[in-house]
């Protein structure tokens, strides 16, 4: 049974609710994020020493080793963090998502908002075109914390991953990720893909030059 509503004023709206514990993408984005860090602080201290003569090639393989210790050390920090948020979560990541022609919008819950009450949200925000707003519906919105927004015009490629219920939609400055229920997955990609005509797809980390059923 698919979850998502598509309101009078065309944009298809669904909610989702990412399991911190047993979905890893946000662990992994933030593993990326901090390794990409950690890498450009080595690589520029390395090149600086070397420029100034003051390392040799000893020097340099004792640092490395040195920095990657470090690394592993802030990467249990990292992971540890992470869990500690998950907890403070409730163990959930809650969002909300508008899509039409032109683009896709992630929007973030606060923590408090439970199921049943981004179901609501959804009926609302699908009446939204004709002004019909209910007292809790009203109160979900103003409460919305942050949303990313994605114009498919603009994207430059595409990343699927079935298993995590993940389709990410990368601009040149900007990556959101886009969650759908297993039931409504298929069509939520098949729709971003089919709008993201300048975007090269991949799934599952592999290139697909054309179509993604190929």
């Amino acid at each position: 049974m698919s979850h998502i509503v598509r309101g009078r004023d065309g944009v298809y709206r669904w909610s989702y609710e990412l399991n911190l514990y047993k979905n890893p993408t946000i662990l992994i984005l933030l593993m990326k994020i901090f390794g990409f860090i950690l890498f450009g602080i080595w690589l520029f201290v390395t090149m600086l020493s070397i420029f100034e003569n003051r390392f040799v090639t000893d020097d340099i393989l004792e640092f490395t080793g040195i920095f990657i210790a470090f690394s592993l050390g802030f990467s249990l920090f990292v992971a540890f963090g992470y869990f500690v948020y998950a907890m403070i979560m409730g163990g959930k990541y809650c969002v909300l998502f508008e899509m039409d022609e032109n683009g896709v919008n992630h929007i973030q819950m606060p923590r408090q908002v439970k199921k049943a009450e981004m179901i609501g949200a959804l009926a609302t925000l699908a009446g939204a075109a004709a002004g019909n707003y209910t007292a809790m519906g009203a109160g979900i919105l103003t409460a919305l914390r942050k949303s990313m927004y994605s114009d498919f015009s603009k994207v430059k490629s595409v990343e699927v991953y079935p298993d995590r219920e993940l389709i990410k939609v990368n601009e040149l400055l900007g990556k959101n990720q886009v969650y759908a229920a297993k039931e409504d997955f298929d069509f939520v990609r098949d729709y971003i893909v089919s709008k993201c005509v300048n975007a090269k797809i991949f799934v599952n980390g592999k290139r697909f030059e054309k179509s993604i059923e190929e």
